[in-house]
């Protein structure tokens, strides 16, 4: 697949404003909609349409934060994946276990209150950190183009990968809490 940011023509950034991103993945859907190829040959309505999953493909990795997250550091070459990052603060973890316990209290008690907020709690962690990791690529990516720049954009990125893990961990929470909400 080709850059999502340059496939979408949207600007490479971690805050990304989402309607903006919606509404370039529209325009782009609506171009390469299958009823404007009808009158054309096979190949060209198979590359529209292999075109336009592409796009809905960039969309859905760029709405995702850890995604793009690690796109951005991709782009940097900073290697990215579970696997890639540092190990996450031990007291971070903790907290995130006690979390996820607290969410299954809440689920065996079927509070739907308390699992709204205590994720509403979590939200602003969340948050902190997405502000924290805007930050840091604001830096990394105004660093420039020469090697000393590139060894400081390598370390920057590296300092950028604890958070990348945490912001997983907070999707994984709201992944279960949602779920728990659904089975409500």
């Amino acid at each position: 697949m080709s850059d999502p940011f340059e496939l979408l023509g949207i600007p490479a950034r971690f805050d990304l404003d989402l309607a903006e991103l919606a509404t370039r993945q529209r325009e782009l859907s609506r171009a390469l909609h299958p009823d404007r190829y009808a009158g054309r040959g096979a190949s060209e309505r198979r590359q529209a349409l292999g075109k336009a999953i592409e796009v809905n493909e960039a969309a859905r990795v760029l709405k995702d934060p850890v995604k793009r997250a690690e796109l951005l550091l991709a782009r940097h070459g900073v290697p990215v994946g579970e696997g890639a990052e540092r190990a996450v603060d031990a007291d971070f973890l903790m907290e995130i276990m006690e979390l996820r316990e607290r969410l299954g209290e809440l689920r065996r008690a079927r509070d739907v209150a308390g699992v709204e907020a205590l994720s509403q709690s979590v939200e602003l962690r969340r948050r902190a950190v997405s502000e924290r990791l805007d930050h840091g690529f604001r830096e990394l990516l105004a660093s420039g183009g020469d090697a000393e720049s590139a060894t400081r954009s390598h370390q920057l990125g590296q300092q950028l990968l604890p958070l990348v893990a945490e912001l997983r961990y907070y999707a994984r929470f709201f992944a279960e809490a949602h779920a728990i909400l659904d089975d409500f």
